[in-house]
């Protein structure tokens, strides 16, 4: 296996080999700033003639053009939407499959979006299809594949919390991390969920079993789900953290704690 690529710090320090490998999707970014530098309009119709699709590329470019803001996750949403579009009017299944299983991140970005913007799946089945890319590799999937279902998470939330709840139990910590922050009360880059805001004490069965859990990133998620909350509910989040302190005074679960009251005033 070779060594990871570092990436560069900027995007004008982006060697040009690198950045032509990347817009052709040959290889996956190597950090952030890579991910910002793609030409997701070029990886689409170097994609598309890679796979004998380019009838597609003109109706998901009208979609693009119809963009009032043009970011990296309007421009992912549209891209992936318009190839789930293309795809179920052309019964194309296996151009679908090949998206996820593509090796370039921000392919696999859109393939996220094909299942969960697709409406003909019911909730259990999103998620059972999502999980694949929650446990990417690779940051950009992961953190792109809970939006696409969020949406859904927010409008059958009790479903949502019963399957996610599932999942805390889950060996890859990638799992068990998309189940605290894809229901997060108010999230990064999305929709808040008002009856979390509310009543945040209906996510429990998501947070408790992953009170002192062992991953750093699971516990960042965690601290900032109960930082989320704290912001509507600042008694229920001191509440709950003083219970865990008693019940399970883990470095975990102090560290989950420091970062859950951080913004509460003393």
């Amino acid at each position: 296996m070779s060594e990871k690529r570092k990436g560069a710090r900027s995007i004008k320090d982006i060697p040009q080999d690198i950045l032509e490998q990347l817009n052709r999707g040959e290889i996956e970014t190597a950090n952030l700033t890579e991910w910002l530098a793609v030409d997701q309009r070029l990886l689409l119709e170097n994609l598309l003639q890679q796979n004998n699709r380019i009838d597609y590329l003109k109706p998901v470019l009208e979609n693009i053009d119809q963009l009032k803001k043009q970011t990296v996750n309007t421009l992912n949403e549209a891209i992936g939407v318009g190839l789930l579009h293309l795809a179920r009017k052309n019964k194309d299944e296996e151009f679908l499959f090949r998206l996820s299983t593509h090796p370039a991140d921000l392919v696999r970005c859109w393939a996220a979006y094909t299942i969960g913007r697709n409406n003909e799946l019911k909730l259990k089945e999103k998620l059972k299809s999502i999980q694949s890319f929650a446990t990417d590799s690779h940051f950009g999937v992961r953190e792109i594949c809970w939006m696409t279902v969020r949406p859904d998470i927010s409008k059958n939330l009790d479903e949502s919390l019963s399957v996610l709840s599932e999942w805390t139990q889950h060996s890859n910590e990638n799992a068990r991390r998309f189940a605290s922050e894809s229901t997060r009360p108010r999230g990064v880059w999305c929709e808040h969920i008002d009856a979390l805001k509310q009543n945040p004490g209906l996510g429990l069965k998501i947070l408790e079993p992953l009170r002192s859990d062992s991953s750093r990133y699971v516990q960042d998620s965690v601290g900032n789900w109960l930082n989320d909350a704290s912001k509507s509910q600042p008694e229920f989040v001191v509440e709950v953290c003083d219970e865990w302190l008693r019940e399970s005074p883990t470095k975990e679960t102090q560290y989950i704690v420091k970062k859950a009251l951080r913004t509460i005033k003393k």
